[in-house]
């Protein structure tokens, strides 16, 4: 099979598979709407809010998986191929291709009309597999940043901008990483296929902040939704205690 076909049907699993949407799944097994709860969005913070840390962090793990499974799928199917004329490892276009073919599909899923999460678990989990697959040290600025990401929601309640966090210094890492393998040894050919992989990965980028949008504007009017990562955690002592509570009036 042809470089060209094999990226096509990869990508476009990728997106189907993207458009599965594990929050609104949740939800309405939960008897409830997500998309009518909150912000309206169907992804971990949200679901946090309404539905208990418990289901955000299930949402935020799936979500995660949504990305990286693909990612990691085109990886090895790839393989070692190189593109033709080149010295440009198909693999290096393949993997950021299909991440976001799988975060579009998240945001843009055609089986519920275009309207989607935003992305930013989905993104998280394409670039912890883009760093975890070649060099164990560009996994670190990942992890980093989700450690990072985690403190400042935990510190201002800024949900939105936390997020970016999370996924902006991978994205840089990625694109250092192509330019300390290739910039030695860049033909006119090859430099296409460079330039094709930094363009995907500012756009995975790009698809995500865009989708905070809303977010910004109120954030920037003092107007949006408070992520308190403390009360969502006292939420979920205060129904287990509950529970525990009923559980032992009805072995009284």
């Amino acid at each position: 099979m042809s470089n060209l076909w094999l990226l096509i049907i990869l990508s476009f699993g990728s997106y189907m598979f993207g458009n599965i949407n594990w929050a609104l799944i949740i939800s309405k097994l939960k008897k409830t709407d997500i998309r009518k709860m909150g912000s309206g969005n169907p992804g971990t913070l949200n679901m946090s809010r309404n539905l208990g840390l418990k289901f955000g962090l299930l949402t935020f793990f799936l979500d995660v998986m949504k990305g990286a499974i693909p990612t990691l799928i085109a990886f090895f199917v790839v393989g070692d191929r190189i593109f033709n004329g080149t010295n440009y490892l198909v693999r290096d276009f393949a993997i950021y291709l299909c991440g976001f073919s799988a975060v579009l599909g998240h945001i843009f899923p055609a089986v519920l009309k275009f309207k989607g999460g935003k992305g930013i678990a989905s993104t998280i989990g394409v670039f912890l597999v883009c760093s975890s697959v070649f060099e164990w040290g560009w996994i670190i600025l990942a992890v980093m940043a989700i450690v990072a990401a985690f403190v400042f929601i935990l510190l201002t309640e800024f949900g939105a901008m936390g997020s970016f966090i999370a996924i902006t210094p991978p994205a840089i890492g990625a694109s250092i990483r192509l330019f300390l393998l290739y910039s030695s040894s860049l033909n006119k050919t090859t430099i296409l296929f460079y330039v094709l992989s930094n363009m995907i990965i500012f756009a995975i980028c790009l698809f995500t902040w865009a989708a905070h949008r809303n977010n910004i504007k109120r954030m920037l009017a003092g107007e949006e939704h408070p992520t308190s990562i403390k009360q969502m955690v006292l939420k979920m002592k205060a129904k287990k205690a509950q529970a525990r509570a009923e559980q032992q009036n009805l072995t009284k």
